[in-house]
């Protein structure tokens, strides 16, 4: 067994792990910082995935910024101890849940991950490559790029250009997701309108 094969399932029973104790434990101070470690092994997996820069951009910004966030939320949340207590609206948010996991997984099922042809997709990779190292001429060469305009452009392109081009819209969900995360903590700590206090 070879030692990136050890590592995936050490990254994925605490990926599992870590996201089945998010959802049982009842403390919702170490059910967070259980949420940590699944950010971490997911930066773990973006790591034997080579995408190194992924990786630090999931440590920074899911560990470091959302997750402290929601940290500092319960510790400044009122009766944190005693949690949410039932109500009406249990029965009609576990059929939301269910309709919306069932949706999930039928557009995960349906849908043909085929995006690029596999030249295209080629061309991709060198250039997601080219924004962690520095590709050769043989490199190019030997990926069927020739030519010497082609083999500028794809050592000027870097992740920054896919981001603003062709995953623009994954990078602003990205952007609408922290808002999010910050809205919910600032909703979480605001003072109770009946005693005036936080």
């Amino acid at each position: 067994m070879l030692f990136q094969d050890v590592v995936f399932w050490i990254l994925t029973v605490m990926a599992v792990g870590g996201a089945l104790g998010v959802v049982l434990v009842p403390d919702l101070f170490r059910a967070a910082l259980l949420l940590i470690v699944v950010f971490m092994a997911v930066a773990g997996f973006f790591v034997l995935l080579s995408a190194e820069f992924l990786a630090v951009v999931q440590v920074l910004i899911y560990v470091g910024a959302i997750a402290i966030l929601i940290i500092f939320a319960v510790m400044l949340t009122r009766d944190v101890q005693r949690g949410n207590l039932p109500n009406r609206l249990q029965i009609p948010a576990a059929v939301f849940a269910a309709l919306l996991l069932v949706a999930l997984v039928t557009v995960a099922v349906d849908t043909k991950w085929d995006f690029l042809p596999p030249e295209q997709q080629e061309r991709v990779d060198l250039v997601q490559t080219s924004a962690v190292t520095t590709l050769t001429g043989d490199v190019l060469t030997e990926s069927g790029v020739t030519s010497p305009e082609e083999q500028a452009q794809i050592r000027k392109s870097g992740l920054a250009d896919l981001l603003i081009g062709d995953f623009v819209l994954p990078f602003e969900v990205v952007s609408v997701l922290l808002l999010a995360a910050l809205i919910g903590a600032l909703v979480l700590v605001r003072p109770d309108p009946g005693t005036g206090r936080g």
